[in-house]
C-alpha cells in the first residue's frame, strides 16, 4: 500500500475543503452585489461579513497549526465584521 494513512486524511481533507468552497461560491453567486452586502436589520450579518469572518477565523485556525493551537495573537477579529473599502474590491 503506497499511500499512508496521513496522506490519505490530508488528501480526503483537501477534497472536503475544496467541495465546501465550491458549494460556498455557487451559493454566493446566487446574490449580487447589493445582496451580497445587505444586512436585513441591525441585529444582522451580510453574507460579506460571514464570508470574512469564516477566512479570519479559519487563516488563524489552519496558520501554523503543527506549532500552536487556535488563535493566533495577531487575528484582529472585531475588524473581521466591518466592511472596509478593499472587502468591497475583492
Amino acid at each position: 500500500m503506497g499511500n499512508s494513512i496521513a496522506e490519505i486524511y490530508l488528501d480526503e481533507t483537501r477534497t472536503q475543503f475544496r467541495n465546501y468552497k465550491a458549494m460556498a461560491e455557487k451559493a454566493m453567486a446566487q446574490v449580487d452585489a447589493g445582496e451580497f452586502f445587505a444586512l436585513l436589520d441591525a441585529e444582522a450579518n451580510s453574507i460579506a461579513l460571514i464570508a470574512k469572518h469564516l477566512a479570519g477565523n479559519m487563516r488563524s485556525r489552519w496558520r501554523d497549526f503543527l506549532n500552536s493551537d487556535g488563535e493566533k495573537p495577531d487575528r484582529q477579529r472585531d475588524r473581521e465584521f466591518i466592511i472596509e473599502g478593499e472587502d468591497r474590491a475583492a
